[in-house]
């Protein structure tokens, strides 16, 4: 049966976290336990919680399409015909209909949503004292907001261009009726805003979930502030990002990676120094892909089908610590793949490797933008980009201007997801002449502003919910 929003919230009772001694989110979520019984007391909600994470993980979202799709369609990415097994052609030639659009990312960020609006619905009943509710709910407000705000991102023109064009619907309750109408751009943002808000006031400042193996693929107050830096950002309010960009900074919680550990910090088992926030990748995980796996897709020997562009590799200097996290392949001269993905080595090929969603140099990079459009940060955007240059072999600025810190992100978050979104964000028209681009068959370049920036929804979606709206520019015919 075709899943709409009405039906996800029905069907789910409970995501379950994984035991403990095993993997995070090894096991696939139990849909098989009432809410009443699942949720009726702290060890229940905070299970459900840890579960609510699973679905990140999933090659639908974070494990795999949410970086890729990006990357193909940004210019960081192309296709040749040296490594091809017709995969990621789509978002490289911008080809999306309703029929073919991202239906997994929002099936699943509405899943995630359901999961912790359960649980925030339960929490006033349960025993337990006040902080560790709050810190579950803390928990849950972040996902909430965090599910919303990557929807919107993909079926949403960017706020900065038209915060009163249809969202996404922002849910608060889950009910197996539901079909609710889309919140405009501008009220997503602002509930997901709000959220956030109430989250970094209730959560202890010292809370880390025990139960995940991997720390940083979990939520704390860092990674609650850090999002808000790059929701403010992304909203144009610049004094706002920067203000959690410099919280999260000073902490001293983490640290930037060296020239020397550059290279490497890609495939350890765990996040460290960098990294905030992050998918944990692992071959015992129920998402755990296999053959559609990131590591899988990214790598030459596997399906290799996203390379990367010429355009992006000349963006380095020599001497670049950068560079080495692009390899060639002697089969295929000429082309390059990003080694970000290159695998844990986790006993066999396929191999898993982590997605790291949001580290230190973006908050460096959100601050030094911020500076540049007038706010007022303690430091300023040369000494925050030399930060990273510093840190990378690069040669140091000695100013400043907008250009440079577009270019530097571009840069330093290639392959990362998040090129698409500056470009739709700073209202750029996406560009791809020359180098290795030849392949592309239709939108070689994409006028900014056009419909094309938002996705449009999924067909089984507009079907089942009258209440939808389809996005401009595209049509929905009944079955």
């Amino acid at each position: 049966m075709k899943k709409t929003l009405a039906y996800i919230f029905g069907a789910i009772a409970i995501l379950s976290a994984t035991s403990c001694g095993k993997d995070f989110l090894e096991r696939a979520p139990k849909l098989s336990l009432s809410n009443a019984i699942a949720l009726a007391d702290y060890e229940g909600c905070d299970k459900a919680v840890h579960g609510a994470y699973y679905y990140i993980s999933s090659t639908g979202w974070w494990g795999a399409d949410r970086v890729i799709e990006n990357e193909m369609r940004s210019g960081n990415g192309v296709k040749s015909s040296a490594v091809n097994s017709n995969r990621c052609t789509q978002g490289y030639n911008w080809n999306y209909t309703d029929d073919n659009t991202n239906t997994a990312m929002w099936a699943y960020c509405y899943y995630t949503a359901s999961a912790v609006n359960n649980v925030i619905d339960a929490l006033d009943a349960i025993e337990a004292s006040e902080q560790d509710k709050n810190n579950l709910k803390a928990e849950c407000l972040f996902l909430r907001a965090f599910a919303h705000i990557e929807n919107v991102l993909q079926f949403g023109q960017p706020y900065t261009y038209k915060k009163d064009s249809p969202g996404v619907p922002y849910v608060f309750h889950t009910e197996s009726d539901a079909k609710p109408a889309r919140n405009t751009v501008e009220e997503v943002y602002n509930f997901a805003i709000a959220d956030l808000l109430e989250a970094e006031k209730i959560i202890d400042p010292t809370y880390v979930r025990k139960s995940s193996v991997d720390p940083c693929s979990v939520v704390n107050i860092y990674t609650i502030q850090a999002l808000l830096s790059r929701i403010y950002l992304y909203m144009g309010e610049w004094q706002k990002s920067a203000d959690y960009a410099t919280k999260v900074i000073e902490s001293g919680k983490y640290k930037m990676w060296t020239a020397e550990e550059y290279p490497d910090v890609w495939t350890a088992d765990k996040g460290s120094g960098e990294v905030i926030f992050e998918v944990y990748g692992k071959r015992s995980n129920g998402t755990y892909g296999n053959w559609d796996d990131i590591s899988w897709l990214t790598n030459p020997e596997g399906y290799g089908d996203p390379q990367v562009s010429d355009e992006l590799l000349g963006l380095y200097e020599e001497g670049d610590i950068r560079l080495e996290t692009y390899r060639d392949f002697e089969k295929a001269p000429g082309c390059h793949w990003t080694t970000k993905y290159a695998g844990k080595g986790d006993n066999a090929a396929p191999d898993c490797n982590n997605v790291v969603i949001i580290r230190l140099s973006e908050l460096y990079l959100n601050r030094a933008e911020a500076a540049v459009h007038g706010a007022q940060t303690g430091s300023t955007a040369v000494k925050d980009i030399n930060v990273i240059t510093s840190n990378r072999g690069a040669a140091p600025y000695n100013s400043v201007g907008n250009v440079d810190i577009q270019t530097e992100r571009r840069k330093e978050l290639a392959w990362e997801g998040h090129y698409f979104y500056d470009l739709a964000r700073w209202g750029k028209s996406l560009v791809r002449n020359g180098g290795n681009f030849a392949l592309i068959s239709t939108n070689q370049n994409v006028e900014f502003p056009s419909y094309k920036w938002a996705l449009p929804i999924p067909k089984r979606e507009m079907n089942l919910n009258e209440n939808l709206v389809q996005n401009e520019g595209y049509t929905t015919t009944t079955e």
